[in-house]
């Protein structure tokens, strides 16, 4: 019994040996591809805390020259978050906050240079609807309606389309294109919420253009209401 057992162990190496043989590099180099994509994800996401922490910090320089008001270090301090931690959050922040206190200041070409990176740069797009919103106002003052309508002339997420379609509004309106302008504050009305104080702001707009969005949906609504027995 023992020899027998002895040999089936033998048969069952030699197998193994020739398993080996035949797919052994394979099997390793699979394993090797494993253990180093796994060594790759932590890699990655130790990358990405020591980023957000180290851009943290630095925020908190930019956020004090900008509390402080000193520009060449709010200049130095917001050019070299955006060189060494640009696709942080942080950065996106940090460069809204500076556009603000640019604006402020009456510096308008640093203003629309910090919304203008953020628009292009910034990977979250609430963020980049925020600063092309911001960026079409300063260029709405600027009269330069063509580039102020291209900053909210694209696809934004449907929580700043309604804020998109008033500033349209605004610009169309400041352009005198009349009718153009009323659609855009309609398709805002339409879109904000009936809570919202922004849209009684729209209204105010509508009424000035001799709209009255208002009685336009209590006439619908009356029209569109099912005839009662009585009246049949």
């Amino acid at each position: 019994m023992a020899k027998h057992l002895d040999l089936e162990e033998q048969e069952q190496l030699a197998e193994l040996k020739h398993f080996w043989k035949r797919y052994g590099n394979a099997i390793t180099w699979a394993l090797i591809v494993v253990f180093s994509a796994v060594a790759a994800w932590n890699g990655y996401h130790y990358w990405q805390r020591s980023q957000a922490t180290q851009a943290a910090v630095m925020y908190d320089e930019v956020e004090r020259a900008a509390l402080a008001g000193d520009m060449p270090k709010l200049d130095r301090s917001l050019s070299d978050m955006q060189e060494r931690y640009g696709r942080t959050t942080f950065a996106e922040q940090a460069a809204l906050l500076a556009a603000r206190v640019y604006y402020d200041k009456g510096n308008l070409d640093a203003s629309k240079g910090a919304l203008g990176w953020v628009a292009t740069k910034a990977a979250d797009e609430g963020y980049q609807s925020i600063a092309k919103l911001r960026l079409s106002g300063i260029l709405l003052e600027a009269k330069a309606y063509d580039d102020a309508l291209k900053q909210v002339s694209g696809v934004m997420p449907k929580s700043f389309s309604a804020l998109a379609a008033d500033r349209r509004g605004d610009i169309l309106a400041a352009q005198g294109k009349k009718a153009e302008a009323k659609a855009e504050y309609q398709t805002a009305y339409k879109e904000f919420d009936e809570r919202s104080e922004y849209r009684r702001l729209v209204e105010v707009k509508l009424n000035a253009l001799g709209v009255d969005p208002v009685g336009a949906a209590n006439a619908v609504s009356v029209s569109v209401a099912p005839v009662s027995e009585s009246t049949k």
